[in-house]
């Protein structure tokens, strides 16, 4: 299964970058993300509840940054059992470019998927799996940047 997005992010580069590399956010962010711990400069460990069509399942599962380039972008690499739900592997390339004031992040997905989750048809992962990203740079962008309503008078 192949993914990519783009969000435009109303920071600057910098603090998005940031963001994108502070536990405390991503915890934030990751929709059903119950833990997520630094393991060490490069690596996260996180355990995720999710549901999938009829399978709910807990996902613990590993993430490793490779290609890091700040603050341009990195490569995810990750992995994550679910029980009897099957697991989830792959990988993304994210990458940041100034517009303006704002940021425009851009993210090329890619995942492969085995157990009850492969059972259930590609259309309906892929579905559920562009809405959690959907969800997460939604979480993201109005973390790094919230909303600035005009003062009522």
């Amino acid at each position: 299964m192949e993914m990519s997005g783009e969000y435009r992010i109303p920071a600057d580069r910098e603090t998005v970058w940031n963001a994108l590399n502070d536990p405390e956010v991503l915890r934030a962010c990751i929709p059903g993300c119950q833990e997520l711990e630094q393991t060490s400069d490069t690596s996260f460990s996180a355990t995720v509840k999710t549901k999938v069509g009829p399978v709910s399942a807990t996902f613990k599962g590993e993430v490793q940054l490779e290609d890091i380039t700040p603050p341009a972008g990195y490569r995810i690499q990750g992995e994550g059992k679910g029980g009897v739900a099957g697991f989830a592997k792959g990988g993304a390339n994210v990458q940041l470019a100034d517009q303006g004031g704002d940021t425009i992040l851009t993210y090329d997905a890619d995942a492969k998927i085995g157990g009850k989750l492969a059972q259930i048809g590609s259309r309906l992962v892929a579905g559920t799996a562009r809405k959690l990203a959907d969800q997460f740079f939604s979480n993201f962008a109005e973390h790094v940047a919230p909303s600035r309503e005009a003062p009522s008078e």
